[in-house]
């Protein structure tokens, strides 16, 4: 049976790396979904993608931290599939930088792409899922980092996003609780996922396949992580499977954090 039939999803940061591969699987399990992102191309390809498997999905350009964008993008989900049951806020960047080296503008966007648009997507999808629309309650699913866990000198901006995402997760999922929204709200943390990003922030700071044997080393398991590792676990939060776990942090890390 599938895990999720009959589900809409929305997921931003769609087109590529973990948010790709958590729309594939959320559809391949019975999800109508909704792909956000910025990317026009690769946003429509993975569309094209479910709708060749037999699923459903449209595909939205947004901005997710355009605030306006946000009630657009939940009215065109309701539209087009008539309730709103699972957001995935996945999208998310990573500049490089120390707690001195960084820059003010680096920083805000960091956050406004990590943290600010965690916080718009949970504003605006808790109405859509109290049954104004007749779906009566859902799951959102913020996507974190083990670097909102534990810290990294290089990082400062990524981590403080990443940390705001973890404990913001854990407001968010006791307003809805306290009120009887019927609405699950969880962290997830990966550890370091064979992503574009990942590869693009490597080859930002020298060689990619030096890099990558690096990272490797970090994990106690002995390999960094793939996008299916995360996605399934999105899934389980997705689904009713997980119908007793709110404000958690599911950490997909090969023992990264247990160090």
């Amino acid at each position: 049976m599938a895990r999720v039939s009959n589900k809409v999803a929305l997921v931003t940061g769609g087109a590529k790396g973990i948010g790709e591969a958590c729309a594939l699987l959320l559809a391949k399990e019975g999800a109508k979904l909704v792909v956000s992102d910025l990317d026009i191309a690769a946003g429509e390809k993975v569309v094209k993608a479910i709708k060749a498997a037999g699923g459903e999905a449209i595909f939205i350009q947004q901005d997710v931290t355009d605030e306006a964008s946000w009630p657009k993008a939940i009215a065109a989900t309701v539209e087009r599939f008539g309730a709103l049951h699972v957001l995935v806020n996945n999208a998310g960047i990573a500049i490089p930088g120390s707690a001195v080296d960084a820059t003010l503008a680096d920083w805000r966007k960091t956050m406004a792409v990590n943290l600010d648009a965690v916080f718009l997507g949970t504003k605006y999808a808790i109405p859509a899922m109290t049954g104004t629309v007749g779906s009566g309650g859902g799951s959102i699913i913020n996507i974190s980092s083990i670097e909102g866990i534990v810290a990294d000198p290089n990082l400062a901006a990524y981590n403080a996003s990443k940390g705001g995402v973890r404990i913001f997760t854990k407001s968010a999922a006791l307003h809805c609780a306290k009120n009887g929204l019927k609405i699950r709200v969880n962290s997830v943390h990966p550890g370091y996922i064979w992503t574009p990003m990942v590869e693009d922030f490597l080859n930002s700071i020298g060689d990619v396949s030096e890099g990558r044997a690096g990272l490797d080393s970090l994990h106690p398991i002995g390999h960094v992580g793939e996008v299916m590792d995360v996605a399934y676990g999105v899934l389980y939060l997705a689904s009713d499977e997980s119908k007793f776990v709110t404000g958690s942090e599911l950490v997909i890390d090969g023992g990264y954090t247990a160090q």
